[in-house]
């Protein structure tokens, strides 16, 4: 079981199970309205299969990534020795079928939508012909449209239909992203957080990259470059965000349940943000340990704004 825990990379599988709860909750009309069993089950129903395909994710990754990990992550499984690639490939194969089968089963449109969008290009983020992460314009392409879209849109409108019979819910999944504003906004807040954690990922990585051919950003312009814009890039959306709920609070509030909700929103992201540059000061965007420590603080400012999204109202 230890040895699987760290093959799913599980601080992708810490943001999924956070994400899937947060998105539930944002979809619901009101606050007093999220506690229900039939919340439960649509979370039990959503949860599962979309563990297992970001197992499938990560783990096909980690199969063909195994001499780059060699040099850039030694500590993982396969690249260890301690998991062997047919095994590996058991697992994550497992995973999808049972992913996807569990989603044709019991999902709604948005669902699937989220579990087959994320499989398919994780599959062509990592798997000849396509290996699309060889080319770095369309591999953060991948990770944004799966972290920002993909899983906002799809697990919105999915709890929309599953638990709150929204009149949207009927109409398709594009229609609720098109005319719901928290649905677009939460995509494009994540949208933009996901093409930091694309480009910041790549960061402490470009020995073994370059060694495997791998152009990625940080190896075509440099770290230090992709590392102080991709700061800067989070920053000014932590700073953006919480300026426009600080904003918000203040005006327009429908009643002081909501502006609280908002002030205390925009307060955390502003912090946030603050945190965000206090924290990259004194990185050495040239030494790998201490930017993947930064980049692993990054995922713990996902994971918070993903505990505050129920409240972004």
């Amino acid at each position: 079981p230890v040895l699987l825990w760290k093959f799913s990379r599980p601080h992708t599988l810490i943001g999924s199970a956070i994400a899937i709860p947060a998105l539930h909750c944002l979809a619901a009309p009101t606050l007093s309205s999220i506690w229900s069993t039939t919340l439960l089950k649509s979370l039990a129903v959503s949860m599962l299969p979309a563990l297992l395909i970001n197992i499938y994710i990560t783990g096909l990754n980690q199969i063909t990534d195994i001499e780059i990990d060699k040099i850039n992550k030694p500590y993982l499984p396969i690249a260890a020795g301690l998991l062997s690639k047919e095994h590996a490939s058991i697992v994550v194969l497992t995973c999808l079928l049972l992913g996807l089968c569990m989603g044709a089963v019991w999902g709604t449109a948005g669902l699937n939508l989220a579990l087959i969008g994320s499989a398919v290009l994780g599959t062509m983020y990592s798997l000849p012909p396509f290996r699309l992460k060889r080319f770095p314009l369309l591999a953060a392409l991948c990770i944004v449209v799966v972290r920002g879209t993909l899983i906002n849109v799809g697990f919105f409108a999915h709890a929309q239909a599953a638990v709150f019979g929204s009149s949207n819910a009927g109409l398709g999944v594009l229609h609720t992203f098109l005319n719901d504003p928290k649905c677009m906004l939460s995509s494009l807040f994540y949208g933009v957080f996901g093409i930091v954690i694309a480009l910041m990922k790549d960061v402490p990585d470009v020995t073994g990259d370059a060694i495997a051919n791998i152009k990625s950003f940080s190896v075509r312009i440099g770290q230090t470059t992709i590392f102080r814009n991709s700061r800067r890039l989070l920053s000014l959306l932590l700073f953006g965000f919480g300026g426009g709920f600080l904003f918000h609070a203040i005006k327009g509030a429908p009643s002081a349940s909501i502006a609280a909700c908002r002030a205390v929103v925009g307060g955390m992201s502003v912090f946030a943000g603050l945190e965000v540059r206090r924290k990259a000061v004194g990185v050495n965007p040239e030494d790998s340990d201490e930017v993947f420590s930064y980049y692993m603080y990054l995922w713990k400012i996902f994971y918070l704004s993903y505990l505050a999204l129920p409240f972004a109202r």
